[in-house]
């Protein structure tokens, strides 16, 4: 099986014993230049591996912070198109860091799968969350995306017991996403003991490396979750200092880039 660059991306952390830290910022927020110039600098910032959200007008798994996020990158044009465009962009200057899209399926399903998956593949996205479309749909993109190399990684949470999780892991790849807490994005902060108990059980269903999201913060979030987990995910700490309408791009770049530098510090 060839290797993605996910999956290269958790061997060279592992080989260095280091955990990960994957950032998330919606596509075109608040607009595509500064989200092209936020992508750029998020690897140098600290970012293992970043997620881009696909703006969508019912992002219901989200908090305020990120359905606002998704509200601003549609206002200010961004459409499925203008992602692949900000990935490409992204890919002339790295060629290593993965780029993971994440969101809905309607966006996904309106473009065309087979012609969203053909598109995704050329300008060098090397995985899938989708949050919509469970196990039972796998036919529908899932099974299509593995084969054109492109990693579906499923989410789950504190209330997928044994019996769901092995219908979540059987063609989940590339990592999977815990879900630390029950609610949305950026809505409380996860009890750490009880990640650290679900994260064994779940180690004990599969060799697939661990990311920790939702309710992740602060530094010291980070380096909490970094003991028990293999990555950390943090989005809605991120895309709150980009709600901000009387800064000007320059300094909302810096902001967001700066927050990704303090909390990789917690690794």
């Amino acid at each position: 099986m060839i290797k993605t660059r996910i999956d290269r991306c958790f061997d060279d952390l592992k080989a260095k014993n280091k955990k990960g830290l994957v950032t998330f910022i919606t596509a075109g927020d608040p607009n595509y230049s500064t989200s092209l110039k936020i992508l750029n600098g998020l690897p140098a910032a600290g970012a293992s591996m970043i997620e881009l959200g696909m703006p969508f007008t019912d992002p219901m798994a989200d908090g305020p912070a990120i359905q606002a996020s998704s509200l601003r990158a549609l206002k200010s044009g961004q459409n499925m198109i203008k992602t692949f465009d900000l990935v490409r962009d992204f890919r002339k200057t790295n060629q290593d860091t993965p780029i993971i899209l994440m969101g809905y399926y309607n966006p996904i399903y309106i473009y065309g799968n087979d012609k969203f998956l053909e598109d995704a593949f050329k300008v060098g996205v090397d995985g899938l969350i989708v949050v919509d479309l469970p196990p039972e749909e796998d036919d529908e993109l899932c099974l299509k995306a593995i084969e054109k190399g492109i990693s579906f990684i499923r989410l789950a949470t504190p209330t997928t017991d044994n019996k769901r999780l092995g219908r979540v892991l059987k063609n989940t790849s590339g990592f999977l996403y815990y879900v630390s807490i029950a609610g949305i994005t950026g809505s409380a902060t996860p009890e750490i003991n009880d990640v650290r108990d679900a994260i064994i059980r779940i180690k004990n269903h599969t060799n697939l490396p661990i990311a920790v999201g939702f309710g992740v913060k602060t530094k010291q979030n980070v380096e909490d979750m970094a003991k028990i987990a293999d990555a950390i995910i943090v989005g809605s700490a991120l895309v709150s200092l980009i709600n901000n309408n009387d800064k000007a791009d320059s300094s909302v770049v810096v902001d967001v880039l700066n927050k990704v530098t303090e909390l990789a510090e917690g690794l």
